[in-house]
């Protein structure tokens, strides 16, 4: 049980990693500043997709850290769940899957519960 925690973790640690230094940091996504630009500001888009990525790779080294691990997925499925919403009413046509990108956060969300509230040993201190 422990090997599955730790790997599941890495996982959720790199998708937080790609997304925020890959798509949004590097811009090798641009339509993720497209969506920052639709739903918060077109005159500074890049300056915060640039800080939401540099947030997401601080959730990343989070995830890794151990530290308050369940205050992490509690964050992280709130943060998660807050911007698929938000994503679904405002800029359905700029995601990747349409309206299915919910699906993914769906389960993206409940990967992270399970991983932290289910699998996660009792005794492990990580």
């Amino acid at each position: 049980m422990i090997k599955i925690y730790q790997l599941l973790n890495y996982f959720i640690a790199v998708v937080w990693l790609i997304n925020g230094l890959i798509c949004k940091a590097l811009n090798f996504v641009p339509r993720h500043e497209e969506i920052v630009s639709r739903i918060l500001s077109e005159g500074h888009s890049r300056i915060l997709t640039i800080l939401i990525g540099c947030s997401e790779i601080l959730m990343a080294f989070w995830v890794l850290s151990g530290i308050k691990t369940k205050l992490n997925a509690v964050t992280q499925i709130i943060i998660i769940a807050v911007m698929n919403i938000l994503e679904f009413i405002l800029v359905p046509d700029l995601l990747l899957w349409g309206h299915y990108n919910s699906l993914f956060a769906f389960w993206f969300i409940l990967l992270i519960y399970f991983n932290e509230f289910q699998l996660k040993p009792k005794t492990i201190k990580v």
